[in-house]
């Protein structure tokens, strides 16, 4: 019999199979809505599934406007031209980042500004955005944006950060690549700023395999990043492009998974939180550790799970614990290099408190997808009590 080439596998149960940070939680759902997608002949990046993945997702998120793009790094770019950020403007965002939101940034000819955390979620300290944009504005630079970063899946304080943009008619698009299904004071995020962008990279909460999205209130600067991402093409029979476009639609077979992948969602959050928990009792079991960003979890989508170490109580660094878990098989990733710490923005402007590169120094992000089993996690707590425990 010929092997159907779209069957999902299941995911490897033997004892020495790795054990991945977030791998794609995708099964027979997922399997049955892309083969669907492919025989109704919609191969093409447009079609039903993607306008049908973009209404569900405008939605959940509860906004307008959704616009489904090929990255989340593409819908950071497109976000900040349609807010009008250009060469010779400043965007000011989060140190403690991946470096996709700092590239987006440069992609505009704008230049990054990288602000501390606050230490205890390792999101964006607002009374150092306050502090960076008065000190912008008495230089006599131009702030084109704000990108707040919902690090590991916690969204940021955006009471705060919305109040503290509108005084100084700054606006702001926020980076939820990492935090669908969170929340800040009951309200989802991805629902903050002009714009917010989210990824469905493939060890996000939820995937396309590749992909992401732009989600608005703001119906014009949908249809301009809308315009912008299919080559800026006018609507005339003929390609007649009067500026510079891009090639950055999500496609109508990655929406449909995604489509499968919302059904699921409230699901692959619920696992995470339960693998938090199995985490956090550990902790609670072991003098010297803690959860990264405990206080007030229960509006994190709980993407990722970070151990904090306390250099003071064991003196091993956070590259040895991450060796030995790597030796077992056990993927495991230190949180974020800060932006300003990278060699390609050593250059770039900052205001910094440390915070942000003392978590990197202290801080594991531990294997915490949806699919992970329970034998699994035994796993990944047993090799972290004999190694923490010895030490």
């Amino acid at each position: 019999m010929t092997k159907n080439l779209l069957t999902v596998q299941p995911p490897q149960t033997s004892a020495s199979a790795p054990i991945h940070l977030s791998a794609p939680d995708v099964g027979p759902v997922e399997e049955c809505a892309v083969l669907s997608a492919l025989r109704s002949g919609w191969v093409a990046p447009a079609g039903p599934d993607l306008d049908a993945f973009e209404a569900s997702m405008a939605q959940r998120v509860g906004v307008r406007h959704a616009v489904g793009l090929a990255s989340g790094t593409a819908a950071l770019h497109l976000g900040l031209l349609a807010l009008g950020v250009q060469p010779g403007h400043v965007v000011i965002t989060s140190t403690l980042t991946f470096a996709a939101t700092a590239n987006a940034i440069v992609y505009t000819g704008a230049t990054p500004y990288f602000v501390d955390v606050d230490p205890s979620t390792g999101n964006m300290e607002p009374s150092l955005l306050e502090q960076a944009l008065v000190s912008l504005h008495d230089a006599g630079e131009v702030v084109g944006a704000i990108i707040p970063v919902d690090l590991l899946g916690k969204a940021a304080n955006y009471t705060a950060i919305e109040t503290i943009a509108g005084h100084h008619g700054v606006p702001v698009l926020a980076d939820a690549a990492e935090s669908l299904g969170a929340t800040h004071r009951d309200r989802p995020a991805a629902s903050f700023g002009q714009a917010a962008v989210l990824s469905f990279n493939g060890n996000k909460i939820m995937t396309t395999s590749g992909g992401g999205m732009l989600l608005t209130d703001d119906g014009e600067l949908a249809a301009r990043v809308r315009y912008l991402s299919t080559q800026a093409r006018q609507p005339v029979a003929h390609y007649e492009h009067t500026e510079i476009g891009f090639n950055y639609r999500l496609s109508n077979l990655l929406a449909a998974l995604g489509r499968a992948q919302l059904t699921r969602l409230e699901t692959m959050i619920a696992r995470r939180r339960e693998i938090r928990q199995q985490y956090r009792a550990w902790c609670a079991a072991t003098p010297g550790t803690q959860i990264f960003g405990a206080a007030g979890d229960d509006q994190d989508n709980c993407w990722l799970t970070a151990i904090l170490i306390d250099p003071d109580v064991h003196s091993f660094p956070i590259d040895e614990l991450s060796r030995q878990m790597a030796h077992h098989g056990i993927e495991t990733r230190r949180i974020w290099k800060p932006m300003h710490l990278q060699p390609v923005f050593v250059d770039s402007p900052s205001l910094l408190t440390g915070a942000a590169a003392q978590l990197f120094e202290t801080g594991l992000a531990l294997p915490s997808g949806s699919a992970l089993g329970e034998y699994q996690i035994q796993r990944v707590l047993q090799v972290l009590t004999e190694f923490v425990g010895g030490q």
